[in-house]
């Protein structure tokens, strides 16, 4: 199957998604505090049929495939080719035969009607280009009792994992274009009216929109840097910036996030929305 076409897959199957791989372990465990919360509100049970959108390197897709067990059954979907590849691999290490992956946009993927018990991203669904129709395509695959899942970041200064980090750099780096705060990316999901309206509009009922602090496992300076400066706004910012601009700002960064790291590895929190719907 080709890969998705949009300017996420594009994201996802270049250097992004590449550099996802390498650091899966970091962003495992970074995430670790998400994930529980996450599949906990999510509550699988055996013998269901889950959807993990936007499954990347496959944490979540394995946890459910020995939740669900073999009478149950989950399919994978995600635009990056490498990360599922890799998603791929591991769930053949674990010996789970009830896990499947499509290489695809979930905006356009041919959902077998009315199969899945629930549908569930991490961080998966802030990069659709046109949200309405994304949301209601994964709804077309979801029985009428389904229920959907997810988390989602709310704004950047709600999160100061992540913001602590930019502004670090900030007066070290070539100031960034202005942003449209919709357009498809992390905090396209940000705004709670938005959010809501678009699940609304896509057919979604019972929506619970759950303002959530998450606090972030940054374990010591090395792993939260390995992480920071691989995924999250960081990195773009970095980009355009020269080699001395650059060294100067991740030092800055450095010094930021060393001073608020725990001895337990605790540190910053990100601020989510813990998202829950149904599908009639």
């Amino acid at each position: 199957m080709p890969a998705p076409t949009s300017r996420g897959a594009e994201f996802w199957n270049g250097t992004m998604g590449h550099s996802w791989i390498s650091q899966q372990a970091v962003i495992s465990d970074v995430f670790t505090a998400v994930t529980a919360l996450s599949l906990d509100a999510a509550a699988p049970k055996p013998g269901e049929h889950v959807i993990d959108v936007g499954c990347g390197t496959g944490d979540t897709m394995l946890a459910f495939g020995k939740i669900v067990g073999p009478s149950g059954a989950v399919l994978g979907v995600d635009v990056s080719a490498p990360m599922l590849g890799y998603a791929r691999d591991r769930s053949a290490d674990a010996g789970l035969g009830n896990v499947s992956f499509a290489l695809a946009d979930a905006t356009t993927y041919g959902f077998e009607l009315r199969w899945a018990d629930l549908v569930y991203s991490r961080f998966g669904v802030m990069f659709f280009d046109d949200a309405v129709k994304a949301f209601a395509n994964i709804r077309s695959g979801m029985k009428e009792s389904g229920r959907l899942v997810f988390v989602c970041f709310r704004t950047l200064p709600e999160s100061p994992w992540f913001h602590v980090p930019i502004e670090a750099a900030r007066p070290h780096v070539p100031p960034p274009l202005p942003a449209d705060p919709t357009a498809p990316g992390m905090f396209s999901l940000a705004q709670k009216d938005r959010l809501h309206g678009i699940l609304a509009e896509a057919g979604f009922r019972k929506i619970v929109l759950k303002e959530t602090d998450v606090p972030i496992h940054g374990k010591d300076i090395a792993q939260s840097m390995a992480f920071i400066t691989q995924a999250g706004p960081l990195p773009a910012l970095l980009e355009k910036a020269s080699d001395e601009q650059r060294e100067r700002a991740t030092e800055a960064v450095r010094n930021a996030l060393a001073a608020k790291i725990g001895a337990d590895g605790s540190s910053l929190h990100v601020g989510l929305w813990l998202v829950s719907a149904s599908a009639s």
